[in-house]
Parts: structure tokens; C-alpha cells; sequence
């Protein structure tokens, strides 16, 4: 196993390197609004075009007051101007706090005032009014600088990006040292990203990860890459192109930042979901890192494309991903198909997979799957079709990158061997506990809930359940009851749980769901003495349970709370659609303890037909 200690002493000094080797290569590709109302088109930043924008940006912040480990936030979806601020703000010596763009006011607020960020970069007006109505609540943030917003107001609170470039510009002529200096004085125990992850209670949880935990990651990734390339695979180089959609207030998008800054390659980015398959034939990337929710609703489109080509196009496409299935399954085992089948998964080729990788744009040497578990059968089909997938696995508490399935040793349902550097082992009860360069420094301001999970000789309890098989780790269960949705959200189900009860007081137990599921959903039950009242006043006394369980009055009712209770949560853990059970829980059932806490894993496996019910439309069945 390769040496995995980093040649840097921070990210900004790894990002200085960066520039020195491949200065006038280009590093990013965006795209940009037409100003004549046309189609957008797509621009490009060279290293060192990149470098004097981090550069004027990094002194505008020393010019605001950002000095060693100083927290600045940024509210905003990925797009090439949150590349350019995290950088800005690691140069000047400070730490990026990450915010959802869909994240509400109030939790804006939080994560601003908890982390004791002092500056904030907002994406435009809608991030920006969030800030401005809780400024009250944020006494420490002494200004917010906006992508494309509106800048100024009476006493200069907002300001534009390039209102602090230009600060930045007129330092630079004074002191021309001065960046370089910043950058030299980051050192790799400081503080570089503070990431707020959903808790129990509903409050999320900053993650301290400081600069060492990034070049951890980006050189485990090298090493493994090096080693993979020693072995004949196709690896990652200055030649690759990613597209970046991921959004970068997560880990994992972060892993992607650094790895780049590493390995040198051109990064498109663009973080509109809705144009990432026209996006792949454009940019034509040679990787990309995705969530398995993207992997499924590629699979989706390319199944009821192949349905609407009607019964003749569609039984082909059947008997080609059939005949993928068996060829991804041999090629797990190590072998490679012959005979018949090889035959087959040729013709296979010709007529269906050949044109979905040119929906990719034909350069992909692989995908990187995290974020959420992966499907199996997705994986395979995929794989089949001659696009192999790469499933991983962390946490934010781990800068995401632990396990990852290596080129040409793939196995759907695992999650593959860990980094290079990165030690396992499996606790008693089956929990995975973790150490290594990536694992965290512990919770901001919440010593309490560190030493909960990471022990004083650095192991990390992660709150999964997982097997080792041949080394290889495969994640069997949670042992948390935080629903982490296919997207890779975390969501806490029983704070939306409660605050719903006190919005509809016909309802006994609302069950949220959507753990590995492309969004939230919930089991209702009515409570029966409550329902009964309702009931008469509303012209419905003649009905029983049952009857008022099936009534659409009684499901408007709901809906109406439901609309209400949405209205505040962001937009990954919304309930999206109910079913209203038959029966209240019992103790009988096993579905409540006799302490009356719902055992949310038996209510859910014994209505599991609901459940799926209501994600019919979400992944189509062949």
C-alpha cells in the first residue's frame, strides 16, 4: 500500500502547486447566459486565470477582516463562483462553512450564528433574503457578498462579487506578497470546512474537517489510482474531464474539488440536475461522481424510451439487458463472457448499448456512485452496457471518501475495499467503526456528541451495520434512525414526525419513510376518539374507522396539514405523498412498544406494499 502522506501543507499551498505545474491548462469549463437572449455558452478559466481570481477575492476577505480559521458561509447551488469563493476563503486563511441553497431561513440562521461565520456568500436574491431576515438572529455576520443578487441597501450590508475583487485588486497593488504569504501561513491542522449534517433532534451538526482531512483524501485517491494503474487499469490524470454537478455543501462534491487540485484535470461544472444528460453528450467527460438517484432516473428515461419505440424496440431492449445481466455477473466473478454469449453481448451492443454510451458522450471510463446505496440490478445493467460504476461509501464525518470498488474488481452490493490508509474493523454489535486521515476532529461546539462516537485512540463509530467480505466492506443495515434518502440527504423523521402532530390533532402517528428512497413518504393513523369529533361536525358520524380511513374528506384534511407541515421543512425532507392506514399501531402487532415508541422498522415492514405503492412511478420496472 502507497504512502498517503501528503506533499502539502494545505489545501491552498496543494492549490499554488497546481498553478505552478499546469498554469495555461485550462482548469474549469461553466456555462454562461447568452446577453443576446441565444442558447448559453460554456467558458473557460485557465489555472492561472483561476489563480487571480482566488487571488483578488482571498485579499478582498483579508480587507473584510478574515483572518486565520475565520468562518465564512456560502448559501448557494454548485456553479463555477462557489469554486472560486471556498478557494478564496481557504487562501485568506479562513474555513467555508457549506449551506443548502434549499435550506430554510431559520436553519440558515443556525448553521450562520453556530458556526460564527462573519461573512456569507449568497447565490442571489432568494439566498440573500433569507439572510436578510434573519439578520437579527446573526449578530457576528458582518457582510454578504452575492453571485448575481442585488448589492447595497442603506448601510452596505450586501455586497456584489466583484465589489470584494475589487478590494481585493486595489491590496494586491499595494502588496503584491501579501496572497502569497496568506497561503504560506495555512497550515494543515487548521480549520478548511465546517459541514452542517442533519442530528437526531432535527438541529443539524457542524462537521469539523481541517485542511490535513482534505489532503488525506486527495492523496489516498492517488495512491490507489497509481496502484490500480500499476495493475493496467485506466486511472485518473491531468488529461481526464469531470463534470461536477454534486452539490459542493456536501462532502462528497468537496472530495471531487480537491482530488482535482491533486491530479491537475479540466472540471466542468454545472450543478443544474435537470441538464446533466444533455450536459454529458456536451462536456463528453471521461468520469463523473453522481448519486445512485441520477443512475436511476438515467435507467428510467432509457426504459420508457424504449417502451415508446413500441412492442418489437422494446422486447429487444428486454433481451439486451438480459443478456448484459449475465455478462456483468461473470465479469464480477473475474471472467470475461465467450461462446454464445459473447456473441450475444455483442449484437447487444450494436443495437442498444453502444448508443447509451454515446448519451454519455463515448469518453467515460467509469462513474462514482455515493452519497446513498446503490441498486444492485441498476449497477448491473449498467455495467452490462459497458459503463462501469463505482460505488463508495462515508460520511461527511469521514470527508466522505472511505470504501470505493476499484476498476476491474466491482461487486454491486459492496461498497469495496477501503482507501489506502484507511483501517476497519467491525464492533460486537456490527456497527463499522472507521480510522484514518479523513475521520473528523469532532462536532463544532458539541464535545458532548464527539466523544459519543470517536474514541481517544481515533476510531470512528459510524452508525451503520456492515460485513467484511474478502475485505471488501458491504453495508447491511442503519443502526441510527436518520433516513438518508437516494440523493444522499439526511433527514430526521421524528422531529418532522412530531411537529406534525401539533398541526393535526385527528392524527395519531404519522410515519415518515424514505430511507434510500428518492424522497420522503409517510404512514398515517387516525386517532379514534379524535377522528369521531371530526367526524360528526363535518357530516360523517354514520362511519366507522375503516370507512372514515378510505373517506377523500378525511384525506384532504390531512393534505391540508401535510401542505402545511411543508412549508418549512426543506425541500429533501417534504412529504410528498400519504397513505392513510386501516388500523391504529398496536402493542399487539409489535408495531409500538409498551411504552408506547413506535418500532418504526416493523411498521414499515409489515405495510411495505404501501410503501412501494407510493413510489410506483419512481423506478420502472421492465
Amino acid at each position: 500500500m502507497g504512502n498517503t502522506s501528503s506533499p502539502y501543507r494545505s489545501v491552498p499551498d496543494m492549490f499554488a502547486s497546481r498553478v505552478a505545474e499546469s498554469g495555461e491548462r485550462e482548469a474549469f469549463t461553466y456555462p454562461v447566459p447568452s446577453s443576446t437572449g441565444g442558447s448559453e455558452k460554456w467558458e473557460t478559466l485557465t489555472w492561472n486565470q483561476t489563480r487571480d481570481r482566488v487571488r483578488d477575492l482571498a485579499l478582498g476577505l483579508h480587507s473584510l477582516g478574515v483572518t486565520s480559521q475565520a468562518r465564512c458561509a456560502i448559501a448557494s447551488s454548485t456553479r463555477i463562483e462557489w469554486v472560486l469563493a471556498d478557494l478564496a476563503i481557504l487562501c485568506a486563511g479562513g474555513a467555508s462553512t457549506t449551506i443548502y441553497p434549499t435550506s430554510t431561513p431559520p436553519d440558515c440562521a443556525y448553521i450562520v450564528s453556530d458556526s460564527g461565520s462573519m461573512v456569507a456568500f449568497a447565490e442571489n436574491d432568494e439566498q440573500v433574503a433569507k439572510l436578510v431576515d434573519q439578520r437579527g438572529a446573526m449578530p457576528g455576520l458582518s457582510k454578504v457578498i452575492t453571485f448575481e443578487g442585488a448589492a447595497g441597501g442603506d448601510d452596505d450590508w450586501v455586497i456584489g462579487l466583484e465589489d470584494l475583487a475589487a478590494l481585493g485588486a486595489e491590496l494586491h497593488a499595494e502588496k503584491p506578497e501579501l496572497f502569497d504569504e496568506l497561503v504560506a501561513s495555512v497550515k494543515s491542522e487548521h480549520l478548511a470546512t465546517l459541514i452542517y449534517t442533519s442530528g437526531t433532534t432535527g438541529r443539524p451538526k457542524g462537521v469539523r474537517l481541517d485542511h490535513a482531512n482534505w489532503l488525506y483524501e486527495a492523496e489516498a485517491l492517488k495512491v490507489m489510482g497509481d496502484e490500480m494503474r500499476a495493475q493496467g487499469w485506466e486511472m485518473l490524470d491531468a488529461d481526464d474531464v469531470q463534470y461536477l454537478w454534486l452539490p459542493l455543501a456536501h462532502s462528497f462534491g468537496k472530495v471531487m474539488q480537491v482530488t482535482q487540485l491533486r491530479l491537475g484535470f479540466l472540471t466542468a461544472i454545472d450543478g443544474r440536475v435537470d441538464k446533466i444528460v444533455d450536459n454529458l453528450a456536451l462536456v463528453r467527460p471521461t468520469f463523473m461522481a453522481a448519486a445512485p438517484r441520477i443512475f436511476e432516473k438515467v435507467f428510467n428515461k432509457v426504459v420508457m424510451q424504449a417502451k415508446e419505440g413500441g412492442g418489437a424496440k422494446y422486447k429487444i431492449f428486454k433481451w439486451a439487458v438480459g443478456v448484459g445481466d449475465k455478462v456483468a455477473r461473470l465479469k464480477e466473478d473475474g471472467k470475461e463472457p465467450g461462446g454464445a454469449l459473447a456473441v450475444q453481448h455483442k449484437l447487444a451492443d450494436k443495437l442498444v448499448f453502444s448508443k447509451l454510451r454515446a448519451r454519455f458522450g463515448g469518453r467515460l471510463k467509469f462513474f462514482v456512485s455515493g452519497s446513498a446505496p446503490l441498486a444492485p440490478d441498476i449497477g448491473r445493467f449498467f455495467y452490462g452496457a459497458g459503463i462501469t460504476i463505482l460505488e463508495g461509501y462515508g460520511l461527511t464525518e469521514t470527508s466522505a471518501g472511505a470504501f470505493l470498488n476499484r476498476p476491474g474488481d466491482v461487486r454491486f452490493g459492496s461498497v469495496g475495499l477501503p482507501l489506502p490508509g484507511t483501517e476497519v474493523r467491525i464492533a460486537e454489535d456490527g456497527e463499522v467503526l472507521l480510522r484514518g486521515g479523513s475521520i473528523m476532529r469532532g462536532y463544532h461546539n458539541l464535545s458532548g456528541a464527539t466523544e459519543a462516537v470517536l474514541t481517544e485512540d481515533g476510531w470512528f463509530a459510524t452508525g451503520d451495520i456492515g460485513v467484511l467480505e474478502n475485505g471488501r466492506l458491504r453495508i447491511t443495515d442503519r443502526k441510527k434512525e436518520l433516513i438518508k434518502t437516494a440523493s444522499g440527504k439526511y433527514v430526521a423523521p421524528q422531529s418532522i414526525e412530531s411537529r406534525f402532530k401539533s398541526l393535526c390533532p385527528y392524527v395519531g402517528n404519522l410515519v415518515v419513510h424514505g430511507d434510500r428512497r428518492p424522497y420522503c413518504v409517510a404512514l398515517v393513523t387516525l386517532d379514534p376518539e379524535a377522528i369521531e369529533v371530526w367526524a360528526e361536525a363535518n357530516g360523517l358520524g354514520a362511519l366507522n374507522y375503516v370507512g372514515l380511513t378510505k373517506e377523500p374528506k378525511v384525506r384532504a384534511m390531512v393534505q391540508e396539514a401535510i401542505d402545511e407541515l411543508n412549508k418549512d421543512l426543506p425541500r429533501h425532507e417534504t412529504v410528498k405523498d400519504f397513505t392513510i392506514l386501516p388500523s391504529e399501531l398496536t402493542v399487539e402487532q409489535g408495531e409500538i412498544t409498551p411504552s408506547l415508541k413506535m418500532r418504526r422498522r416493523a411498521v414499515e415492514e409489515r405495510y411495505r406494499e404501501q410503501l412501494d405503492a407510493m413510489y410506483k412511478d419512481s423506478i420502472q420496472s421492465l
